[in-house]
């Protein structure tokens, strides 16, 4: 199963618990809940570890009742947290910081919880919240969660459509949203986006909103929209009570990033989840009650959820939530943060790397930044250039700069170093080895057969996890259609992702496995070629797409941001093209470079390389909801007019 691991370069605990896991996969994760207990308490344990009947989804922690909510808050106010920092609000945009303690928080989501309550919200009730990150947005998530509704977080970027997408999929009656947020300086009318997205989404009936900009006009429909005073008035007289929820209950509905199609929309549920998260915040992020964690994600992902919300709170360190970007109001905003907070862990994706490379090594040099112990990157493979400038660069080399691999649908880390266990040999490019419990193989893409290492396939886990979605809201079918029943005659989970082992047991991600670019039958991931520009000095960003060739059947084509003092030129190109060759071999073919001055990529950070393939292929773009940048969909569309003429 996977490549065998050499011991030297496995810490004994790690190997152990590994072991462990494959003799027993049901024992391994009731034993590690067991011993989690006293940070994820339940109100009656459970009766059965795990449940599957194959074709419905499967149970963890059958019968126990618990709630994330009380986890999160009572259990940390208990153990003597109560004037502990719980969310630190740092906002770039407005220039403001905000704490709350733990009891503070507590005091704030019992307030929440029955304002919603008196707005008609019970139990098993989705309500949907289109809000930036900030104290407001995160007490609405565990105010939820308290009173066992189901939320659903709309990043406050999405356009009317998306939004009106996921309120009609998750079946939500009730918003919670904000007048406006900005980005950059410009101001964004939140409220006007759900107003236009209400036209279609009719299923709405009660939209509380949140003022943060009270000198600016806002619309206000009678009778469906009422402001968050009137919203916390409606819980005069209610009951604060926290809902012991089953293990199996919904916590909370999150749509899956859209790299490759329309969103699916994930379900996570109260007991395996907490679980899960809370055993990464140990073994993968050491998270202790001490930390200052800083998680630059924002919650309308699934980042987000799990390690700026409900980890680090589960653990009972202080979390720093961020709303705005890397350079603005100025392009030292994230080093002067974790400067004056003394932050201890830093979560920060491969994109956020590479924007901080662009503006420079001045930025950091102008800060202390003794204070941090480790550094994390997830959401795209961390390319070796941008990990080197990073951990020599920025940090002399001082902490570990550790890449690691998830999906919104495993809630948490599956591929990663294990640096809460024991750190082990860090190899830049690599997501490292699979976790504890995470059992993984690499199968032919056509065959299904495992492939020895040095062999590019496809990633599957064989055996579930209390982490990963049990099912797609009321797309049973799909879920098992999707992500299980991809091989016939095999029963696991596919990732959808292109990567193979190496002799050491460390996964190589190589793109999403329809990325894979087959040229003269060897088959080459657009991340491997990404990897080699990126290297050259001269290129911030590269996204890379397999276009038809009648020779070869494919080659690439490249679309290339050139760090700050290059400019674009056919000599430059040239170069380009030679150090891939140099880089991979001749065998990496490349048809053509373009300089752009974006990438279309999520708001999440990740490439849309499906996007770039399907505008040279003149096909349908499917769904743009994650878009970070639109402008730059007309960028790549002309970079590919030049490279046909």
């Amino acid at each position: 199963m996977g490549a065998p691991m050499k011991e030297e370069l496995i810490n004994p605990r790690v190997l152990d618990l590994i072991e462990r896991a494959k003799e027993d996969f049901v024992s391994f994760w009731g034993e590690t809940a067991d011993n989690f207990s006293d940070e994820v308490r339940w109100f009656r344990k459970w009766d059965q570890v795990f449940s599957w009947d194959e074709n419905k989804p499967y149970k963890w922690f059958v019968n126990g009742k618990t709630n994330v909510s009380y986890n999160c808050l009572e259990k940390n106010v208990k153990m003597g947290r109560s004037g502990k920092a719980a969310l630190i609000e740092e906002s770039g945009e407005r220039g403001e910081t905000r704490v709350v303690t733990y009891s503070q928080l507590l005091h704030l989501v019992k307030k929440y919880s029955k304002a919603l309550r008196g707005l008609g919200v019970g139990k098993g009730d989705p309500v949907a919240i289109y809000m930036p990150p900030s104290i407001e947005s995160i007490a609405s998530m565990l105010a939820c969660a308290r009173i066992g509704a189901i939320h659903v977080v709309i990043f406050a970027g999405f356009s009317s459509k998306a939004v009106s997408d996921r309120l009609n999929i998750s079946g939500a009656k009730f918003l919670l949203t904000q007048d406006y947020s900005s980005r950059r300086g410009k101001l964004i009318p939140l409220k006007k986006t759900v107003d236009e997205a209400l036209s279609t989404s009719p299923n709405v009936n009660k939209v509380v909103v949140l003022r943060k900009f009270e000198d600016l006009d806002l619309e206000m429909e009678k009778g469906r929209d009422i402001n968050w005073e009137e919203f916390l008035d409606l819980g005069r007289g209610e009951k604060s009570k926290l809902v012991e929820m089953d293990s199996n209950d919904p916590l909370f509905l999150l749509p899956t990033s859209g790299t490759t199609a329309m969103p699916k929309v994930t379900v996570q549920n109260h007991g395996g989840y907490q679980v899960y998260v809370y055993t990464m915040a140990k073994w993968v992020y050491g998270l202790e009650e001490r930390d200052v964690w800083f998680c630059t994600s924002d919650i309308g992902w699934i980042v987000g959820h799990s390690y700026n919300v409900y980890g680090p709170l589960l653990v009972g360190c202080s979390s720093i939530i961020y709303e705005g970007t890397p350079d603005y109001p100025s392009g030292d905003v994230w080093w002067e943060i974790i400067e004056r907070n003394e932050v201890t862990g830093w979560w920060v994706s491969p994109t956020g790397i590479r924007a901080l490379m662009r503006l420079g090594k001045e930025y950091p040099e102008r800060y202390d930044l003794s204070s941090v112990e480790r550094v994390f990157s997830a959401g795209e493979v961390l390319n070796p250039a941008a990990w080197k400038w990073l951990q020599k660069d920025v940090f002399s080399g001082r902490v570990p700069v550790i890449d690691h691999m998830w999906q919104t649908e495993t809630s948490g880390p599956i591929i990663a170093n294990p640096y809460g266990l024991g750190l082990i040999p860090i190899k830049p490019g690599s997501a490292s080895i699979p976790l504890p419990g995470i059992m993984a193989k690499i199968l032919d893409e056509r065959s299904g057969k495992e492939l020895p290492p040095g062999r590019k396939g496809v990633l599957v886990i064989e055996k579930p996890f209390p982490g990963l979605t049990p099912t797609l809201w009321r797309e049973h079918e799909r879920y098992l259609k999707e992500y299980w029943m991809k091989f016939p005659g095999k029963r696991v989970y596919c990732t959808g992702d292109a990567a193979y082992f190496d002799e050491d047991g460390y996964l190589w991600f190589v793109g999403r496995s329809d990325e894979v670019i087959k040229i003269s039958a060897h088959r080459i991931g657009t991340i491997e070629i990404e990897n080699a520009l990126i290297s050259h000095p001269a290129v911030a960003e590269a996204g890379v797409s397999g276009v038809p060739d009648e020779l070869r059947g494919e080659v690439a084509c490249a679309f290339v941001v050139l760090m700050p003092g290059y400019e674009p030129s056919e000599e430059l190109k040239k170069d380009l093209k030679e150090h891939v060759r140099k880089t991979i071999g001749p065998i990496a073919v490349i048809r053509d470079i373009e300089f752009v001055k974006a990438l279309p990529k999520t708001r999440s950070g990740k490439i849309m390389r499906r996007v770039m393939k399907a505008l040279w292929l003149n096909k349908d773009l499917g769904d743009l909801s994650t878009i970070e940048e639109e402008a730059s969909i007309d960028e790549i569309r002309e970079a590919i007019r030049r490279m046909k003429e």
